[in-house]
């Protein structure tokens, strides 16, 4: 075994971990998940069926990933996060008869590479979020975020780009060109679609 996991986990037989992965105290990993390479799960959080997980992703303490969700590599996943995949949940139908497994349709939510969930944000499935886009702490996602956007707030909105770095960009003197402060990095935007200059 190429990877590590804490004896208080529960990772299913059938589910796939990455060479240099950890997997913390308490978690759960369910069967058909995939996690890619240097994967870190935190205490309590939970990895549902078939959850397909890139190469570098955090998933920090009690992150709830219900399936079919997909992380694309080095996404950070905040404390407490949640990603539902359910559109109109219910306990029981309208008879009153509890739902099970093949009583509802599970939709998911995507989050391209490098993308951070803030802590305790929640994202409403389904939506994508974009390549490093930024999600603040305790924002409610429900819809798309466009990719380099920083969203925050309950419904989440944009109120900016962040870049690589995860620091918020500057608009610079040529119109649609912003920096990023820290790395010096420049990125173009068109029609509201941000994109890295020379990519």
């Amino acid at each position: 075994m190429n990877y590590r996991v804490q004896p208080t986990a529960q990772v299913d037989d059938r589910a796939e971990i990455g060479a240099g992965s950890s997997v913390w105290e308490l978690a759960q990993i369910r069967e058909g998940a995939k996690l890619g390479e240097g994967c870190v799960v935190g205490r309590g959080a939970y990895v549902g069926t078939g959850v397909q997980i890139g190469n570098n992703v955090k998933l920090q303490n009690y992150a709830l990933v219900y399936e079919p969700a997909e992380l694309g590599d080095g996404v950070f996943v905040g404390p407490a996060v949640v990603l539902t995949n359910d559109h109109n949940p219910r306990s029981v139908d309208p008879d009153g008869r509890q739902k099970r497994g093949g009583d509802w349709e599970a939709v998911g939510v995507k989050v391209a590479e490098g993308a951070s969930l803030g802590a305790r944000s929640v994202c409403v499935a389904p939506v994508r979020i974009g390549r490093w886009a930024m999600v603040a702490a305790g924002a409610v996602v429900t819809k798309d975020v466009p990719d380099f956007a920083l969203v925050v707030g309950v419904p989440a909105r944009q109120i900016g780009w962040v870049g690589r770095s995860g620091v918020r960009l500057t608009e610079q003197t040529e119109p649609g060109v912003w920096k990023c402060p820290q790395s010096g990095a420049l990125y173009e935007e068109k029609d509201g679609v941000l994109g890295e200059r020379g990519a």
